[in-house]
């Protein structure tokens, strides 16, 4: 991964929150296995933008970046998939909200069985069921910019979020320098 981020810019608002840019499908989805990374069982990571935004490139490289067997894809037509990663048999659930509108719908798909393990979740479209959602999370808003670039806002919703959200700064400023590669 070193030399894909050389001209990323990470800024914190304030504690929490990260804001950074993107100007390619490949940095977006660089950024998105440097979290990967550094995920730990439990985390859940809520995808926000329009159609297109890059929610699923960015979720490709959090896959890569955790180690799963299979490439992560869009789930919008099967709503719910299952990764491993084979080294240890962790999963990793990445789920699509987009054409789900009520909590019912989201109960017939076990997500709240989901959500009350320890595997990690990525969850696009989580605006559509804000009231299921776990109070701690990493939220990352994704916005299109007219350059083609995108932003990338991130805020963290508890400690251990929290916590992460600082480990992915840290690393991102790191690739930028080139001087370290998240995971050596």
């Amino acid at each position: 991964m070193q030399g894909i981020l050389p001209e990323t810019r990470v800024t914190a608002v304030r504690q929490g929150e990260l804001h950074t840019k993107s100007a390619t499908a490949q940095r977006t989805e660089a950024m998105g296995a440097a979290l990967g990374e550094l995920l730990a069982p439990g985390d859940v990571i809520c995808l926000s933008g329009e159609l297109g935004a890059g929610k699923t490139v960015f979720s490709r490289g959090i896959g890569a970046g955790w180690g799963a067997a299979v490439p992560l894809s869009s789930p919008t037509y099967n709503l719910v998939h299952e990764h491993d990663r084979p080294d240890d048999r962790a999963r990793l659930y990445h789920l699509d909200f987009y054409r789900i509108s009520a909590a019912r719908e989201a109960e017939t798909l076990g997500v709240y069985e989901i959500l009350d393990s320890r595997d990690i979740v990525i969850l696009e479209w989580p605006e559509r069921l804000l009231d299921i959602l776990p109070a701690e999370r990493l939220w990352i808003d994704i916005v299109m910019r007219e350059d083609d670039g995108r932003d990338l806002h991130l805020t963290a919703q508890g400690e251990r979020h929290a916590a992460l959200l600082d480990d992915l700064r840290q690393a991102l400023g790191a690739m930028r320098r080139g001087t370290h590669v998240v995971g050596d």
